[in-house]
């Protein structure tokens, strides 16, 4: 009778043991004197984004400053392989090698790595690809920084790339800084864009919402002129978004090839706070994409890189409350 007892309970003790380990080894925390961050760890068979959308590294779960948070789950559903279900400041290269490859034959997602492609169709970024190799990955994280080291050979494109958060101990600024190197035979020309996915306390995009740009805006897309409006350098809103609605503009211009221009703010006047994007390269597009739960200004940046070269880019997050 006491074996009866003893066997279920520790059974169920290391089972519960084995899970809180899983956890601990799939996330990652650095702090600094304001801001604490939670990273989702890039994993080819158990991490929490398996997508074929977005770079893997850099996954914030949850990022908190002086009281207020930033980044979390501003999505309805959830699938390892869903394009979407992702957080935080996450970046979307543009394919190599898609266009060239036959149905079958092999294409590369920096970031994530060699897939295959399914059939003669333009790339859907909103699809999944078949992962044909996901390269290897190495993680390193100490108090305030956290490094992804991503490397891929291939026929198609090789490449070593590496992707560092670091915070500023004494202001709540967070930097991302990437290094990504050559080392195939071939040329990497791609471009680069970072979605943000900014949640700000949950509060729903609407009126209390503006993003504000250091150039006057021009463009037009769903929803532009009846939800949301261009004022001059800035965007804002009529009304709260409905929870199916969309905002969009594929094109955003009015910025110039000064890095200067990569300097967005997005403020929540219900909340209190704001935060402030800038980077040291030029923009070569800007798109606008919102629904109820995120608002977001996507940056991009051009990249080519001869091989046996590298090519660098930052971009700065400074946090802030009025």
């Amino acid at each position: 009778m006491k074996e009866k007892i003893i066997f279920p309970t520790l059974f169920l003790f290391l089972m519960f043991n084995q899970a809180c380990q899983k956890m601990k080894n799939d996330r990652s925390e650095i702090k600094s004197d304001y801001i604490s961050a939670t990273f989702l760890l890039p994993d080819a068979e158990n991490g929490y984004y398996r997508g074929t959308r977005f770079d893997w590294s850099g996954v914030i779960s949850d990022l908190s400053c002086c009281g207020h948070t930033y980044f979390g789950k501003w999505f309805d559903n959830y699938s390892p392989t869903l394009h979407d279900a992702i957080m935080g400041p996450v970046e979307e290269f543009a394919p190599l090698g898609y266009d060239s490859a036959d149905p079958g034959g092999n294409f590369v997602m920096i970031g994530i790595g060699l897939l295959k492609k399914s059939d003669d169709q333009a790339h859907n970024r909103f699809g999944y690809y078949q992962i044909t190799d996901p390269g290897k990955w190495k993680i390193k994280t100490r108090g305030d920084e956290i490094s992804f080291n991503h490397v891929l050979k291939s026929e198609v494109n090789s490449y070593d790339y590496t992707k560092t958060v670091r915070l500023a101990g004494d202001k709540p600024i967070m930097e991302i800084d990437h290094k990504l190197r050559n080392t195939g035979k071939t040329r990497i020309v791609t471009n680069v864009y970072n979605h943000h996915f900014f949640v700000i306390d949950n509060q729903p995009v609407g009126p209390d919402f503006t993003i504000n740009f250091p150039f006057k805006l021009s463009g037009e897309g769903q929803g532009f002129g009846s939800i949301a409006e261009l004022n001059d350098n800035s965007i804002i809103f009529n009304r709260v978004l409905e929870k199916d609605e969309t905002v969009f503009c594929g094109s955003l211009t009015g910025f110039s090839s000064n890095p200067e221009d990569l300097d967005v703010r997005i403020e929540n006047k219900s909340a209190g706070a704001g935060v402030r994007i800038t980077g040291n390269r030029p923009l070569s597009k800007l798109i606008f994409w919102a629904c109820r739960t995120t608002p977001c200004p996507e940056t991009y940046v051009d990249i080519n890189i001869e091989p046996g070269k590298e090519f660098t880019w930052k971009f700065i997050y400074e946090f802030y409350s009025f």
